[in-house]
């Protein structure tokens, strides 16, 4: 499972969120491994069942103003319970006064203590946004990611089939580069893929006769962009006499990256084809079928009712209703 520490947490996040550390440095080591924050109210009244270990603990008002009305040994026992679980770290919004018991506390168990001077609603939603992003599962792959028509179409394909002559040939009508030759992909959400290109090597691409070229500086900002959803997957594959090629498009496949299930294409490469216009109208044709119209589909109901003596060649016009 992937993991930052909380020192990795802080470093990253300490001019943003204009983190201080307030206690526990010899606990910034422990390990975030949930996206997803907590706060803390259920453990400081004595339950601590739900507290999860690995997850950022949020103090904000509400927190750090019922401890005041606690008794100072009940106070003192719920704020040890605390810090003694293992928690990631503690994270007090708003620039709140810390009491003092939570900070001897925390230096005893090596727990955390953070401060930000954000309120609690929109500390919560920066730094989830954040964790979401670096704690998603990741992988590369060896493609290119074009964005067209508002499509992420990712390319893939042996070396040298065309890949970047297909991408290079959708900059120049208009559509935007995410990424060539490494594509970093991140899991955001269950069926949800967004990728962007590797760092060393963004907004470059390898034109084979030509060498490195940088798109953003030939095109123009307006050629590129950062990160880009993944919703088609084209592989070009070298066209074999005799291979077996959907020709009707009824059949829909799918392409696994991670987990999710991605539409698949695969188009055959051969002298004479302008790639560039096939995936154009591919991400069309996606566009259409997104909005629940499948033209292959109608194609071959139409030719069924044709078939069957169902069509409407067979229906006799109502010329009264022509007249």
């Amino acid at each position: 499972m992937i993991s930052i520490s909380v020192r990795y947490f802080y470093e990253h996040n300490r001019e943003d969120l204009r983190l201080e550390v307030l206690a526990g440095e010899n606990g910034m080591d422990r390990v975030i491994r949930i996206a997803r924050i907590q706060k803390p109210g259920l453990a400081l009244a004595g339950y601590l069942d739900q507290l999860h270990r690995e997850r950022v603990q949020v103090l904000g008002q509400s927190e750090i103003s019922y401890l005041s009305t606690l008794d100072p040994d009940v106070a003192y026992q719920r704020v040890s319970d605390l810090c003694s679980a293992g928690v990631a770290c503690l994270l007090v919004a708003k620039g709140l006064e810390v009491p003092e018991i939570l900070i001897n506390q925390s230096v005893k168990h090596n727990a955390p203590l953070l401060r930000s001077p954000e309120i609690s609603s929109t500390l919560i939603r920066r730094v989830t946004t954040y964790l979401e992003d670096v704690l998603a599962p990741e992988t590369s792959v060896h493609g290119c990611l074009v964005d067209v028509f508002g499509v992420g179409i990712l390319f893939l394909g042996k070396s040298g089939i065309g890949k970047s002559e297909c991408a290079l040939g959708l900059v120049e009508r208009g559509h935007r580069l995410v990424g060539d030759d490494v594509v970093v992909i991140k899991r955001k959400a269950p069926d949800i893929l967004f990728a962007t290109g590797a760092d060393l090597i963004k907004y470059h691409m390898e034109i084979r006769g030509l060498g490195i070229i940088n798109i953003k500086d030939l095109y123009g900002v307006s050629s590129i962009r950062q990160n880009k959803k993944i919703e088609l997957v084209v592989e070009l594959v070298e066209w074999q006499q005799g291979e077996e090629i959907d020709r009707l498009g009824l059949d829909e496949h799918n392409y696994s990256i991670l987990g999710v299930d991605i539409p698949y294409l695969k188009i055959p490469v051969r002298p004479a084809r302008d790639l560039s216009l096939i995936i154009e109208v591919a991400a069309r044709n996606h566009l259409l079928k997104r909005m629940g119209y499948n033209a292959a589909q109608e194609f071959d109901e139409r030719l069924f009712d044709k078939m069957t003596g169902k069509g409407w060649r067979n229906e006799k016009p109502d010329l009264e209703s022509v007249e």
